[in-house]
């Protein structure tokens, strides 16, 4: 009999949320490891701050990424993800973490 994963937030802090979409706020100190969890809509993220972040996926991931996947953080720069992505962000830099995560609920 296999274990039911159980799966946190996508981010450390729920900001607002409507019928359209929800809006997190991620923030993680050096070292630090949010909670497993699964996208189950496409997002937009904007990095604040930082200096590098991963993100560690599930073999089982259904998004674009797998594997261990870092990368050094770009304040301002807006990334548009796609649902399924099964992971743990990972702040594997030495700086505080912080981003603006937006789901689309539509």
């Amino acid at each position: 009999m296999s274990e039911e994963r159980v799966f946190g937030d996508v981010a450390t802090k729920l900001l607002m949320e409507n019928d359209r979409v929800r809006i997190w706020e991620m923030r993680l100190d050096p070292g630090e490891r949010s909670d497993l969890h699964r996208h189950d809509h496409d997002y937009v993220l904007v990095q604040v701050s930082g200096d590098k972040i991963a993100g560690d996926f599930e073999p089982d991931t259904a998004g674009e990424f797998s594997g261990l996947v870092e990368g050094d953080v770009i304040p301002g720069q807006p990334m548009f993800i796609s649902k399924g992505g099964i992971e743990t962000a990972v702040n594997t830099g030495t700086e505080p973490y912080y981003e603006i995560l937006i789901e689309l609920k539509d």
